[in-house]
């Protein structure tokens, strides 16, 4: 693509400056369709370990994906588009030094960003779900302070930030979690931290008061996601909805393939003919990428004999 990665990386924190407009984050399921998704306006990607690298790998967010696994998604998909992309670094895929190569090889890569959990690897547990604990504090800042030191070694530009799951941990609790928070941002000096689990509205304003930067948070325990005027009114400048893409994807298809069950070609022809007159776009790689296009230049400048 033609934007390079310290451009996007520099894009990210812009857009993490942002404060008059909401900043979506979504999972870009695929390469291919983070070009459909760029194609629509979107601004940032997020390649979580549970839906994007499990939608590749089928296998289960509890810790089973490696990181170079991870990193090799993240990337194909950062170089499909130019707009930034993060990485779900899970717990950092182990101690100090693993979390300075994690940096690193997402940095090679060309992602923007990661973001790194509080919980322990050995228990590391899906988004939500029951038995999840944190490590103590002090581990914590430790393990986003490596992060943070190999960035600034790196490339300052990178985005790091840090997830907190405290609040239904069963060694957290809410003030543990507003604690965590305000101390990832001081102490560790991360660029972003996440609420993991927000039970109510006055808890995100809790957390906004603590964290004086970037501050998002998941939908956790709220009855509904929150729209961007509410973000907004809230004094948070990005939405975390990564989760959108795949129920959308998932539902068109069960729909799509229970209808060819039942009726074959005809389910085809019916789609294409619905379609018709709005055609959506077909994620191609692009004519400047290496594709097609691509190859027929290179056939002809390496297979000719004329000059």
């Amino acid at each position: 693509m033609a934007t390079t990665s310290s451009a996007k990386r520099r894009r990210l924190r812009e857009l993490l400056a942002r404060r008059d407009r909401v900043l979506a984050v979504l999972h870009p399921p695929t390469a291919a369709l983070a070009r459909i998704m760029e194609q629509a306006g979107c601004e940032a990607g997020f390649v979580g370990t549970s839906a994007v690298v499990g939608g590749y790998t089928g296998l289960a967010d509890v810790g089973t994906a490696s990181m170079t696994e991870c990193v090799q998604i993240g990337k194909w998909i950062a170089a499909a588009v130019d707009f930034p992309v993060i990485l779900d670094g899970d717990t950092g895929h182990g101690g100090t030094m693993a979390v300075r190569r994690l940096v690193r090889e997402c940095i090679d890569a060309g992602l923007a960003g990661v973001r790194i959990d509080d919980q322990p690897i050995e228990g590391k547990r899906r988004t939500q779900s029951a038995g999840v604990q944190v490590v103590p504090l002090e581990h914590a800042i430790a393990r986003y302070r490596a992060a943070v030191d190999m960035r600034n070694e790196m490339d300052p530009s990178f985005v790091v930030m840090a997830q907190c799951y405290a609040r239904d941990a069963t060694n957290g609790g809410l003030e543990a979690c507003i604690e965590r928070l305000a101390a990832y941002e001081r102490d560790a000096g991360v660029d972003w931290v996440q609420f993991e689990s927000p039970h109510a509205v006055d808890e995100i304003k809790r957390a906004r008061a603590a964290v004086k930067g970037t501050l998002s948070f998941m939908r956790g325990k709220l009855p509904k996601y929150l729209s961007a005027e509410e973000h907004l009114a809230l004094g948070v400048n990005v939405a975390w909805y990564p989760g959108f893409t795949h129920h959308v994807i998932w539902a068109a298809l069960w729909d799509f393939m229970r209808e060819f069950d039942k009726r074959g070609i005809a389910a085809w022809e019916d789609f294409q003919a619905a379609h018709a007159k709005a055609p959506y776009p077909i994620p191609d790689v692009p004519a400047a990428g290496e594709g097609g296009e691509k190859q027929a230049e290179l056939e002809r400048r390496y297979f000719t004999d004329k000059p």
